[in-house]
Formats: structure tokens, C-alpha cells, sequence
């Protein structure tokens, strides 16, 4: 089923809409959810979270590309998870280790996560982003924003663990110097 059917069937509080979501978004939900949280249980948990939280946005919202939309709700419910199950313990150490990799480069006024979610500087970032190469792209957002660890990302673009390391180093680097250029203090 595609998305605006998906859509406007919980414009209609469909209940169907729930099934649909998760036949059709279920696996990538819950990739981007393993990924913060290295649990099943917990990541099955934001998952279902998801879904709830989409029922309840929408309407009002109607979403333009839903699959973006479920991504976003599942990374932040995952996120704010992890805050809250103490990671370290659970052996989530990728977060905490993006987390620092990004605070090179991000306003250092809020944490990471509250810069990355608020988006005060979304449209600096997009435009940073449009201008990468897009192999340097997917590396960027596979990392930063799947929080897929390095060398899952090595592995899935056929390049060493290095070139991947440096490619997100120089890429960090690029990044705080648009930021600074804008006048975004760090």
C-alpha cells in the first residue's frame, strides 16, 4: 500500500493504518531503533511506541513522506530510551561515541542531542548536506543519523574502516567551518 493511502487511513482513525505501517515500516523502525538501543525487547517497545505516536500525530499532521516522519518519531522515543536505560550498561557505546564525534562541531550551549533534535541550524545542515558527495553523504547520514556503527558502514560501501573514519573526520571538519561561516558559535 503506498503512503498516502497509509495516511489517510488514519485520517479516517482507521485502525488498519497501524497494520499497514508496520508491514510496510516495521523492519526500518526497528533498524533504526536496534541501532541506538542493541536490544530487541527495547527496540520492539519504541517500535510499537511509534505507531502509537503516529496515530496520535496524525491528524492533525499529515505527514509528506511518511516513511521520514516514522524515522524521526523512532529515533527520538530510541533516544530518549537510551537516555533513560543508561547505555553504558547496556553495551550501546555507539551513541555516546557519535554523540561526542558531533560535539566538534555542534554549538556547544546545548548537548547534542538537544541541537540535533531542535534543528536550530536544520537549514545550514541541509544545505551542507546537498553539497556533499553523495557517497560522503550516505556515510554522513548513515552515521549520524542511524548511528550505524563504522564498521557496518565499511562493510555495506565496500570501503576500509579508515577511509570511512577519515571520510566522517573531514567531513566534521567541513561542517564546523560552514557552521562558524554562518555565525553559529561553538
Amino acid at each position: 500500500m503506498d503512503d498516502s493511502k497509509i495516511i489517510e487511513l488514519y485520517m479516517e482513525r482507521s485502525e488498519q493504518a497501524i497494520s499497514e505501517t508496520s508491514k510496510k515500516y516495521g523492519r526500518y523502525c526497528h533498524y533504526i531503533a536496534y541501532s541506538i538501543l542493541h536490544n530487541d525487547e527495547d527496540s520492539e517497545e519504541c517500535v510499537n511506541d511509534t505507531y502509537l505516536r503516529a496515530w496520535n500525530s496524525i491528524p492533525p499532521k499529515r505527514p509528506s513522506k511518511l516513511q521520514t516522519f516514522l524515522g524521526k518519531i523512532t529515533r527520538n522515543l530510541s533516544l530518549n530510551k537510551w537516555e533513560k536505560l543508561s547505555a553504558e550498561k547496556r553495551g550501546a557505546g555507539q551513541t555516546s561515541l557519535i554523540l561526542d564525534e558531533l560535539s566538534e562541531c555542534i554549538p556547544a550551549e546545548q548537548d547534542a542531542v538537544n541541537t540535533v533534535e531542535n534543528m536550530v541550524i536544520r537549514d545550514v545542515l541541509d544545505r551542507f548536506l546537498d553539497e556533499l558527495p553523495a557517497e560522503t553523504r550516505k556515510i554522513f547520514v548513515r552515521r549520524y543519523f542511524y548511528m550505524s556503527p563504522v564498521k557496518e558502514i565499511a562493510d555495506e560501501y565496500g570501503l576500509s574502516e579508515s577511509k570511512v573514519t577519515v571520510t566522517l573526520f573531514r567531513t566534521r571538519g567541513k561542517l564546523k567551518s560552514v557552521l562558524e561561516k554562518e555565525g553559529i558559535t561553538l
